[in-house]
């Protein structure tokens, strides 16, 4: 039966201008993406995206403007049954991070490597410099669109 996988994302730029990506591990594959998630029953999709952040980041995030809805056809990469709906809000920190931030993608300490073999995917997080962030920077198909998106628009005033 097909059926529909509603996700939502966060863009959250700090105050020197960088943008933040997870890069992750997932079944086998390597994908950098924004932050966020799948929207659980009975939850509105902000709530959704506060709800992430604090479950990936242990971050308290304000949820700002939203950026863009997915307006085509996009098939689940990790299963052909569901058709990905996402949905892209800026988000603001109202804290300091207290989330290992990494320098270069995909470095996984080896607590996480561990813990990999059961739970079938890790996450670390980075910031990309403005002058280096566009689509090129993310996998996945419609994140690649919110990241074109965000920089034709230009640094948001949060």
């Amino acid at each position: 039966m097909n059926q529909f996988s509603l996700r939502v994302y966060g863009l959250l730029i700090n105050d020197k201008n960088q943008v933040l990506v997870s890069d992750e591990y997932i079944r086998g594959g390597y994908y950098t993406k924004f932050p966020g998630g799948g929207l659980e029953f009975g939850e509105g999709t902000r709530d959704c995206l506060v709800r992430e952040f604090m479950e990936e980041m242990n971050l308290k995030v304000e949820v700002g403007e939203h950026l863009y809805t997915t307006d085509f056809y996009q098939m689940s990469a990790f299963n052909p049954a569901f058709q990905i709906v996402s949905i892209y809000y800026y988000v603001k920190a109202l804290e300091p991070i207290s989330a290992p931030l990494r320098d270069k993608p995909f470095d996984f300490d080896a607590a996480q490597l561990a813990i990999y073999h059961e739970k079938k995917e890790i996450e670390t997080f980075r910031f990309i410099d403005w002058d280096d962030f566009s689509g090129e920077i993310v996998t996945l198909p419609i994140d690649k669109i919110a990241a074109d998106m965000v920089k034709m628009n230009g640094l948001p005033v949060l």
